[in-house]
């Protein structure tokens, strides 16, 4: 469905289409490195591994460990899903309480190498992450490399737009498709995993219309009368703009603050004045699918419309290449950098095709 399309969505920076690339021509091109915002305990009866793992999807290993370790499924945990076409570095816990420990050398594999091993008294959970490290390689560039420079600077200097990237909405953005059917025949999904997913989806692509407008309106990264401001760094350090206040300008422009974009749920939303007015009208068509937001029991939450990549650093690779280094928070993608870069098509995809 065109509607749903997050190629669609605007971009900052009209010479990203003057350029292009290719990610994922090798899983080594594309590494992910996980950081928590804690550190394992060193004793207690869950086993904790951090695990190297080179086209691996994250489920199908998190089941492998089960088995091998022989526990219930339940009894393994990690923080968020991995990209499979890539090498990526994440944590994995298991329950071992009252289990005999196997030997978990004999768990690698060419593709799966235990980089550390500790213990923890707790369960690692879904979504306890502080961020992701990425090292990425573009191949196949093409498009004057004064502009590539160019591009890259803006995007060092000024941050991309936040959008939730087309992952989040599954394949052919059918995770979208069956959040309507849902919304609109009362139908709810059997699975308690399909609804997390179902509903994480909808509520993204709201914030994403949001911020669609308000990239088109050139608002997405200055604050508007009766916005909501997120402390750069932080989910829930909320706070309203006082547009005539100098240090809220001086703190935006220098990214330590970021304003923000609605996650639907119940309650009343946060913003006042021009930024509610502007909310409310960008969403006045997607009734049905707020209603199913707030009955489903989320809460009203806010998300930065701005991201900023930290570490930023790039080379070029001879003329056909380029190596990106960042660092993104929680929840953020990096194909919503790459998108202010050029046009990029991802080899993985095209070679399922």
């Amino acid at each position: 469905m065109a509607h749903y399309e997050f190629a669609s969505l605007a971009r900052i920076n009209a010479s990203a289409f003057s350029c292009s690339a290719v990610i994922r021509s090798k899983p080594d091109y594309f590494q992910v490195d996980e950081q928590l915002p804690f550190e394992p305990d060193g004793e207690g009866g869950h086993v904790w591994l951090r695990i190297k793992k080179r086209n691996t999807n994250t489920d199908w290993l998190a089941l492998e460990l089960a088995k091998f370790a022989k526990v219930p499924s339940v009894a393994v945990g990690y923080a968020g899903m991995k990209d499979r076409h890539a090498i990526t570095i994440q944590w994995f816990s298991i329950n071992m309480e009252g289990v005999t420990e196997p030997e978990w050398a004999e768990f690698e594999t060419e593709d799966i190498q235990i980089l550390e091993q500790t213990r923890h008294n707790k369960k690692l959970k879904r979504g306890v992450l502080l961020g992701n490290t990425f090292t990425l390689t573009l191949t196949e560039l093409s498009g004057d490399k004064q502009t590539w420079q160019t591009n890259l600077e803006t995007i060092k200097q000024h941050g991309v737009p936040n959008y939730f990237a087309e992952q989040r909405f599954g394949h052919s953005a059918g995770n979208l498709v069956r959040a309507d059917h849902w919304f609109n025949t009362g139908k709810t999904p059997k699975k308690r995993n399909q609804r997390s997913i179902y509903l994480s989806a909808a509520r993204s692509w709201l914030f994403n219309l949001v911020l669609n407008y308000r990239v088109q309106d050139k608002t997405w990264n200055t604050a508007l009368i009766g916005d909501v401001m997120l402390l750069a760094g932080t989910r829930a350090s909320l706070f309203s703009a006082d547009l005539n206040n100098d240090d809220i300008k001086a703190r935006l422009s220098e990214m330590d603050i970021h304003p923000t974009g609605p996650l639907w749920g119940k309650g009343k939303q946060r913003v006042q004045a021009e930024a509610e007015r502007l909310e409310t009208t960008i969403l006045q068509d997607w009734s049905t699918w707020r209603q199913g937001l707030e009955k489903a029991g989320l809460k009203q939450e806010r998300r930065a419309l701005r991201l900023f990549p930290q570490n930023f650093d790039c080379r070029f690779l001879g003329t056909d290449q380029l190596k990106l280094c960042f660092y993104l928070p929680a929840g953020c993608y990096a194909t919503a950098v790459m998108r202010e870069l050029a046009v990029i098509s991802d080899a993985s995809v095209i070679k399922r095709k």
